[in-house]
């Protein structure tokens, strides 16, 4: 946590994009990669950056998948 937010100083929000699946949804239904999203940060709750990386690898290439629909 970095000592002045300049995110919520300037009135900007650069992580929403990745937060995005986890927000509230239109006619309260879950987003379509919210179940990929989830496993990933259930994996890496708790967990270093580092170990999280090394870890909870294919959750996070499940979850990019589904957003990116790469191979779909």
């Amino acid at each position: 946590m970095p000592f002045w937010d300049l995110q919520k100083h300037l009135g900007i929000d650069v992580d929403s994009w990745l937060l995005r699946q986890s927000m509230p949804q239109p006619y309260g239904r879950a987003a379509r990669c919210h179940a990929f999203e989830r496993e990933w940060v259930e994996c890496g709750h708790g967990l270093g950056q580092t170990r999280a990386r090394r870890e909870c690898q294919p959750e996070y290439e499940d979850f990019m998948e589904c957003m990116h629909r790469a191979k779909l």
